[in-house]
C-alpha cells in the first residue's frame, strides 16, 4: 500500500521511520517533508494547509492511507476534505480538532463535564483581563485562545508579567487572531506529563507513558518551546495516575466530544499536571506530541498501519499495543536563538557518525539540502532519539550521539531524563 504523511517535523520522520517498517507498506510519500525525511520517502513540496493540493496528490498517487503530523491542517480541515474525496485518512476533524484548535471550547467542555483542570476566566478585550488580574494576582497563566505553535501560554509570576502578557496576546497581536481572546488560568503546579491515546471515537487506547520538556533552557527555565526534548516511560505517571487519567480525563473526554456531536477519531494528547498523586488537564492536543512521538514510536513493538486502519474503521476495540520493555530518549537540537529568531541555512556536521551509533536515529525538524549539504531551516533541527535497556542508558547514548552533531550556534539541552531519574534512586 503507498502511505502520504503529511508534515515536515522530526514527528513526521519518526511517522515515516516507522510506516516503512510495516510489511504492507510498499511506498511512502511525505508534504512538504524535509531533508532527513528526503531520504526515507518521496517528498513533495506542498504546504501542510494547501488541502485542495494534498487532496490532489492523494488522488494521483492514488495513496491508500494519510496521516497527518502537524495541528494546523487538522484544525484547517483536511480530514474533512480527503473523507469528502473518498480517501482514506487518520486524524481528527476540523470539529474534534477544536480541542486543540480553542482553548475557551475546551475549558468549558471541561468545566461542563467535570473533568479535572484549573479555574479560568475567558477575556475578549484587554482591560477586562487587566482588571480580572488585579483582582486575583500571581502566580497565573495567560493563554492565547487560538494556535501559537506551542507558545500562547506564558506563565506569570508578578502581575506586571501578566499585564505584559495580555498587552503581548491582545494588543500587539504575537500570535495573531489566536489572540482575539484569553484565557487566565489558575497557575498549577507539580510537574507536567504527556499522557497519548489513539480513539476510534468509542475505544480508548492508551499509549505509553512520556514527558515532554517545554522550556528552552535546563531546569525548566526560560521561555517555551515546542519542546526540547521528550522520553518515555515517564515514571511519574504512576500505575495509579494512569488510570486516575483514564478514568477521569481521557474515557470522559472522548465520551464529551461524543455527546456534543464531535466524535474524536485519532490520537489524543493531554498535557497533565502531576501534584500529590493525581493528574489535572493543562491542555489537549489533537495530534501526536512532537518531540514525543520520537520515543514512543522507537519503542512501539508492532504494525503502525494495523492501528491507524483499526481508527478509522472504528475496530480499536481489536488492538493491543505492544511495548519494548526498554527505555527511548529525545533530545532536540535547536537553532541558537530559538525560540526567538535565528539564522537558517547553517551547515550540520556529524549526522552520519551520529546515525551509525548503536540504537539511535536522528529524526530530522528544520532540515534542508542546499548544495548537496543538509542544513539548519528551523528553530527546532534534529531530535536525536536513542533506546536503552534503562533510561540512563538512552541519556547516555542520545548525548553521545549529540556530541557528535554540530552547526554554528546550535543549542540542546543537557538535562533531558533527568527528572526520570529521580525516580530511580
Amino acid at each position: 500500500m503507498k502511505v502520504l504523511v503529511v508534515g515536515g517535523g522530526g514527528r513526521e520522520h519518526s511517522l515515516v521511520w516507522k510506516l516503512n517498517q510495516s510489511p504492507r507498506v510498499t511506498k511512502v510519500f511525505c508534504a512538504p517533508g524535509n531533508a532527513g525525511i528526503a531520504a526515507e520517502a518521496e517528498v513533495v513540496p506542498i504546504e501542510v494547509t494547501d488541502i485542495a493540493a494534498m487532496v490532489d496528490l492523494a488522488r494521483r498517487e492514488r495513496i491508500d492511507l494519510t496521516c497527518v503530523g502537524p495541528e494546523l491542517p487538522l484544525t484547517h480541515g483536511i480530514v474533512d476534505a480527503f473523507e469528502e474525496a473518498g480517501l482514506r485518512i487518520f486524524g481528527a476533524t476540523r470539529a474534534a480538532a477544536e480541542i486543540e484548535g480553542s482553548k475557551v471550547f475546551t475549558k468549558d467542555l471541561l468545566a461542563k463535564y467535570n473533568i479535572p483542570t484549573g479555574t479560568y476566566r475567558v477575556f475578549d478585550n484587554a482591560r477586562d483581563a487587566r482588571a480580572h488580574l488585579s483582582e486575583v494576582g500571581a502566580p497565573i497563566v495567560v493563554k492565547a485562545d487560538g494556535l501559537a505553535a506551542g507558545k500562547g501560554a506564558i506563565v506569570c509570576q508578578t502581575l506586571q508579567e501578566a499585564e505584559e502578557a495580555v498587552r503581548l496576546i491582545m494588543e500587539e497581536r504575537a500570535f495573531g487572531a489566536a489572540g482575539d481572546r484569553v484565557v487566565v488560568e489558575e497557575f498549577l503546579t507539580g510537574e507536567e506529563a504527556s499522557f497519548l491515546a489513539f480513539s476510534d471515537g468509542k475505544t480508548v487506547l492508551p499509549l505509553a507513558t512520556s514527558q515532554d520538556h517545554k522550556p528552552i533552557f535546563d531546569g525548566d527555565r526560560g521561555p517555551n518551546t515546542g519542546g526540547m526534548g521528550a522520553y518515555s516511560p515517564a515514571p511519574v505517571v504512576t500505575d495509579e495516575i494512569f488510570r486516575q487519567t483514564m478514568d477521569e480525563i481521557m474515557i470522559p473526554t472522548i465520551r464529551a466530544m461524543e455527546s456534543e456531536g464531535r466524535p474524536y477519531k485519532g490520537v489524543l494528547y493531554a498535557g497533565l499536571m502531576i501534584k500529590d498523586g493525581r493528574a489535572k488537564v493543562l491542555e489537549f492536543n489533537a495530534r501526536f506530541g512532537d518531540p514525543e512521538a520520537q520515543p514512543l514510536v522507537m519503542r512501539l513493538d508492532g504494525d503502525l498501519v494495523q492501528i491507524m486502519e483499526a481508527v478509522i474503521d472504528g475496530r480499536l476495540d481489536e488492538v493491543i499495543l505492544n511495548w519494548h520493555d526498554d527505555a527511548s530518549i529525545c533530545v532536540v537540537m535547536a537553532s541558537g536563538g530559538y525560540p526567538g529568531s535565528y539564522e537558517k541555512g547553517k551547515v550540520i556536521s556529524g549526522l552520519d557518525e551520529a546515525g551509525a551509533l548503536e540504537d539511535v536515529k536522528v529524526f530530522h525538524a528544520g532540515t534542508s539540502l542546499k548544495d548537496g549539504k543538509i542544513v539548519t531551516a528551523g528553530g527546532r533541527v534534529l531530535g536525536v532519539t536513542a533506546r536503552g535497556r534503562d533510561i540512563p542508558q538512552a541519556i547516555e547514548r542520545a548525548y553521545e550521539a549529540c556530541s557528535l552533531i554540530t552547526w554554528e550556534g546550535a543549542q540542546y539541552r543537557k538535562d533531558i531524563g533527568a527528572k526520570a531519574i529521580k525516580f530511580l534512586k
